[in-house]
């Protein structure tokens, strides 16, 4: 838990979770609870794990007295935001983006605490997006949220700038101009005053910044996470055989397990500090452990071998279980990326059962003896 002396800021720079942020976001920390939001489009029925860092970033806003809002884009999904893109996505019809909202709806709250009956104004917020724009009147949107952006704008934005040669529809230029919509509408509904997300949505959450400072005359903050690559410039997440889901109907648990055993040893610390609620202590104390199990068993490679389990899952999730499994932590963050994992491996020692159910549900809970006892030869 963060304190008057060590901000939310300080916790996501050591983390490395703080890209870039705008100037007022220690101020604004600095005035009391405030709300901030994410927001997840839904491309698939289920996230995949680089959706954990921004479900991190959330984590640790409200661990630190502050709001999370969560929010689905049930709306923007039958749009499509062009970033990241070298050509048009295809568009989604309205019955599966349905389906993949009612699916990340129920992952995303297994991560916050929604429960508020104290009153501290700091219990989640999960929304979706498609309560006003699908409302929204064209006439009214071209006039009260168009109005306030140029062409010129928006085209020196990387996510439209980086699609002019190839080419961009109406459709996808206007992405931009919605989720700046967003931003305002929750603002006047929840008192968001920051939005966090990737690094390259940094121009259009810039956009809302820019969109409330103009209709509401306030001066609303950005902040954006960086996108995780592997210690060989992989993109994280990405294996061979596809995304790393977190629907265990799309990623076995043994397959969820297997990617983090094979964590290459050199991302392993970085993955403690972006994946795990692991205070700098825990972290100075794990390190000490592991290098003297290191030299005990001749190297790196011999803690790998001889005990991938507890050095990886074990180290990024056993210890995480017995620090945080226990409590109410178990239900939501549940070890993070490691709430699957918990219990079935030799280091976890059982004690995040419980989580592994919450985190999973039932697929997960009668899939758990494939981890205990996996077909064939693991993959180290």
């Amino acid at each position: 838990m963060t304190t008057a002396t060590h901000t939310l800021l300080d916790e996501l720079r050591w983390r490395g979770l703080l890209y870039q942020h705008t100037e007022g976001v220690t101020a604004l920390f600095q005035h009391g609870t405030t709300s901030g939001y994410v927001g997840f489009d839904p491309t698939a029925k289920s996230l995949h794990i680089g959706s954990l860092v921004p479900i991190m970033a959330l984590v640790h806003l409200q661990r630190s007295g502050h709001r999370p809002i969560a929010l689905v884009g049930g709306g923007t999904g039958l749009i499509g935001d062009p970033g990241g893109k070298t050509s048009e996505r295809a568009l989604l019809s309205a019955e599966q983006v349905d389906v993949n909202v009612r699916g990340i709806r129920a992952q995303l709250a297994r991560f916050l605490d929604f429960d508020d009956s104290e009153g501290r104004g700091v219990g989640a917020i999960l929304v979706d997006n498609a309560e006003w724009l699908l409302t929204l009147r064209t006439i009214d949107f071209m006039r009260d949220v168009g109005k306030h952006f140029t062409v010129n704008y928006m085209m020196q934005k990387e996510s439209v700038r980086a699609r002019l040669e190839s080419g961009i529809s109406f459709t996808e230029f206007g992405y931009m101009l919605l989720q700046a919509y967003d931003f305002l509408e929750l603002h006047r509904r929840y008192g968001a005053m920051l939005q966090m997300g990737g690094s390259d949505q940094w121009g259009n959450i810039t956009a809302g910044v820019e969109l409330i400072r103009k209709v509401e005359g306030v001066e609303a903050q950005a902040a954006t996470l960086p996108l995780v690559t592997t210690a060989s410039g992989a993109k994280f997440g990405k294996t061979e055989a596809g995304a790393v889901w977190l629907d265990p109907s799309l990623t076995s648990p043994y397959e969820f397990y297997q990617f983090w055993l094979n964590v290459d040893d050199r991302d392993a610390g970085k993955y403690l500090r972006y994946f795990t609620l692991l205070g700098r202590r825990e972290r100075r104390a794990g390190s000490g452990a592991g290098r003297a199990q290191a030299a005990g068993r001749g190297g790196a490679r011999g803690v790998e071998r001889r005990g991938a389990t507890t050095a990886r899952a074990g180290g990024l999730l056993g210890e995480q279980a017995k620090a945080e499994c226990q409590g109410a932590v178990s239900r939501r963050v549940g070890c993070v990326a490691g709430g699957r994992l918990c219990g079935t491996g030799e280091g976890a020692s059982g004690v995040c059962r419980g989580a592994v159910d919450s985190l999973g549900g039932p697929a997960l809970s009668q899939q758990r003896t494939q981890m205990n006892a996996p077909p064939g030869r693991p993959r180290r």
